[in-house]
Formats: C-alpha cells, sequence, structure tokens
C-alpha cells in the first residue's frame, strides 16, 4: 500500500539559489567601499552613545524600484553631503524589502519586474550591484531586514539597518539582529507599543542560537555574540509619539532598562497621519528640541524621493512616472534639500 502524500502540499515549485558567496565572488567589494562601511558604521555607533553631537539622517526613496533613479537620487544626496556633513550625517535609504498588511508588491528583491515572476535571483543582484554603486560614492546605505536569508547577500554593504513595525515583536528578527554586523533601529508597533520595542533592543544585545544559511548557502546553526549597538526608532502609532513628552517618555524607559537614552524618530508614517507633506513640520520639531538641548534625538528618517507623492505599481515600466515611489509617498527633491540644509542651519 503507498504512503499517502503528507508533504509540499501547496507547493507549486522550488529553485536552488545561487549561494552568498557565489554572489559575493561576482559583485565583489574593493577596499574604498568596505572603508566607507566600515567608517558609516562606526560613526552612527558614535552617534547612537553619544560621543558624536551631529544628527544622523536616514534619507531616500520608502522603497527601490527604478535603480536608475536610486543611482541618479544617490547623486543627489551625495552632493549635498559636504554642505551639511558638520551637522548631520547622511545615509540614503535604499530599501529592497516591503512588508504587506495583506499582499502587494513585496520590493525589488522578491519581486525586480514587478511582474508578480518573482525572479529573487534577478533581485539579489540587482540589490546588490546598486548597493556597491551607492558606497562606492562614499554615500553609506541604510535598509530594512525582513526576509531572514537576504542579509547573507547584501549586508556588508549595508551601514545601519530597521527592523519594521510589523517585525519588531518577531523572535525571528530579534536572532537575526543579534548577529547583524552594523546598528539596528527597532521600530515601536504599529499601535505605538514602546515597550515591545525596548524588549527587542535587549533581546538583539544577547547571545542567540538560530537556524540560518551559512556562506556557502547551506542550513546551517547561527550562533551570535549579540549586538551592543540596537536602538528604538519611533514612528508613531494610533498617535503620534514625535513631540517633547513622548520622547521624554520613551528615554525613561530605556534609562530604566540600562540602555542609551537616545531615540531615532522616524518623520513620516503615523507621524504625520499619512500625510507625506508634513514631514518637513515634523523634522523642524524635532530640530528644535536638539537646538534647544535635548540629547535623546539621535537622528530622523525621511521619505523622499526625486518626485512628491506616489503612484500604483505598474507591470509597464514605460507608464511609471520617473522618481515617484510605488509605495508610500515621499517629499520631493528640492523639499528634501531644502529640509535638510534648514535644518543644517538650525542646529549650527
Amino acid at each position: 500500500m503507498p504512503i499517502r502524500e503528507i508533504q509540499d502540499l501547496h507547493v507549486v515549485h522550488t529553485e536552488a539559489l545561487i549561494a552568498p558567496r557565489l554572489l559575493k565572488e561576482e559583485l565583489r567589494v574593493d577596499e574604498a567601499i568596505a572603508q566607507t562601511v566600515v567608517d558609516a558604521r562606526a560613526t552612527v555607533r558614535r552617534i547612537l552613545h553619544g560621543e558624536d553631537r551631529r544628527l544622523l539622517c536616514l534619507v531616500g526613496p520608502c522603497s527601490i524600484h527604478d535603480p536608475v533613479a536610486a543611482i541618479d537620487y544617490a547623486e543627489r544626496l551625495a552632493r549635498i553631503q559636504p554642505a551639511v556633513e558638520r551637522q548631520l550625517f547622511l545615509v540614503m535609504r535604499v530599501y529592497f524589502e516591503k512588508p504587506r498588511t495583506t499582499v502587494g508588491w513585496k520590493g525589488l528583491i522578491n519581486d525586480p519586474h514587478m511582474d508578480d515572476s518573482c525572479d529573487m535571483q534577478a533581485g539579489l543582484r540587482i540589490a546588490r550591484k546598486l548597493l556597491l554603486e551607492i558606497n562606492r560614492m562614499g554615500l553609506p546605505a541604510g535598509a530594512e531586514m525582513l526576509d531572514p536569508i537576504t542579509p547573507q547577500y547584501t549586508a556588508d554593504l549595508i551601514s545601519w539597518t530597521a527592523i519594521g513595525a510589523r517585525t519588531t515583536e518577531s523572535q525571528t528578527h530579534r536572532e537575526m539582529a543579534s548577529g547583524l554586523s552594523m546598528p539596528v533601529g527597532f521600530k515601536n508597533t504599529t499601535e505605538g507599543n514602546l515597550r515591545i520595542a525596548v524588549n527587542a533592543v535587549e533581546s538583539a544585545r544577547r547571545p542567540h542560537a538560530f537556524l540560518g544559511i551559512n556562506q556557502d548557502g547551506a542550513a546551517a546553526i547561527i550562533r551570535t555574540s549579540g549586538n551592543p549597538d540596537t536602538h528604538v526608532v519611533l514612528r508613531g502609532g494610533k498617535t503620534s509619539n514625535y513631540d517633547a513628552a513622548s520622547i521624554e517618555e520613551c528615554r525613561l524607559m530605556l534609562e530604566t532598562a540600562g540602555l542609551e537614552p537616545r531615540v531615532m524618530v522616524d518623520c513620516s508614517h503615523a507621524q504625520t497621519a499619512k500625510d507625506y507633506t508634513r514631514q518637513p513640520a515634523v523634522l523642524r520639531a524635532l530640530v528644535d528640541q536638539v537646538a534647544g538641548g535635548s540629547r535623546a534625538i539621535m537622528g530622523v528618517m525621511l521619505e523622499s524621493n526625486i518626485g512628491a507623492g506616489n503612484q500604483p505599481v505598474s507591470r509597464n515600466r514605460e507608464a511609471l512616472a520617473y522618481g515617484v515611489s510605488v509605495t508610500d509617498p515621499c517629499i520631493d527633491w528640492p523639499t528634501t534639500e531644502t529640509c535638510l540644509l534648514e535644518a543644517a542651519r538650525a542646529l549650527e
């Protein structure tokens, strides 16, 4: 009597994935790129620990879907670096993975052609090549780590990482963060829960053992020492939490837990009630707090692109407006440039 099928009942197809080591040999890091990453990570650590008084600024598109526009944006951001570098430390948002509440486009790594073909082999290559080009400009990159496998392919080129509001409570992501080589920010939950974010910061600082893949792509037991450079990112919840009272509440919670009383603030999402045009006002309010003497604010995040707003995902690339987000709406480049220059002047 044949044994009944009891596995892979809903799996349509599996495909072998290139090993991280092979992709890294194909798209290599040179010494200049490595130096950009090392220096940027060290600077972010100093900012987190209060040793560098500059404001860390994660600035860039909500998500990357067009590598050409991403390089265009990176060149613009790199050009204004010298004008603000005494007050601001710029890191470009280079987000390749997008969590979805139900369904939708999951980002460039998952579906680079935006046609549901989910050509992840191509997505990983495009992402790594783009990170190499951005770092080659001397511009550090920051990203959200969503899938626990992808860091093996891209994390060596990332200077700061976010764990999103939907995954901050996830044990898998806390374990992953404990082994990452760069500072990691945990967002408060979508409801605005701070305690969960603080718990995540504490958890990721501890050693963990978990299942993953090694550089040869083989399943492995990963053992970590813990990441000492984790922190909280305030992104609002049912209400905004960028005001001085909310930041003080988080500062006291961190201090009580024996953690650095320093927070990053996302100027978008629930801070603006999803009105992207209010991001400059949120940034101004935060800069005013820092200029007024607040030591609790270590950095800010801005969702910014070449063009303002957003547009629906389209399989027809030619139908898409150049430099406009296909996920959350963003402020445009002229507004971004003005925001950063004004912030630097206010902090001078």
